[in-house]
């Protein structure tokens, strides 16, 4: 019985850790993680939590073009593919995930704007 319940669990494994860390989204924006002497980074991943853009500044990122900060309290509303420059509207959602030890803060989608 044990060998058969091994059986069943390493597949269920396998899938949940494909599963797409914002669902219904293009792309997850994690937190921002501190490089050090001022510098701070935020990754942008795709479902399959590969970095495909992000930001590296010592300035506040909701002014230098690639995210748009909404009110306080302030998130990421907005994220500017830095190599298309298509824009997409971000928002935080329940479903959203970690990749590797980075939560994912908000889920960012294109509409066709």
């Amino acid at each position: 019985m044990q060998s058969f319940l091994k059986t069943l669990a390493l597949p269920l494994l396998l899938v949940s850790s494909s599963l797409a860390i914002c669902p219904g989204f293009n792309y997850g924006v994690g937190n921002v993680q501190s490089l050090g002497g001022g510098v701070n980074r935020w990754n942008v991943y795709d479902d399959s939590c590969n970095v495909v853009d992000g930001l590296t500044t010592t300035f506040n990122p909701c002014t230098v073009g690639t995210f748009g900060c909404s009110p306080p309290p302030i998130i990421f509303n907005e994220y500017t593919n830095s190599f298309t420059g298509l824009r997409y509207a971000c928002r935080t959602d329940p479903n959203s995930g970690t990749c590797g030890s980075d939560v994912v803060s908000v889920c960012c989608r294109n509409d066709g704007n």
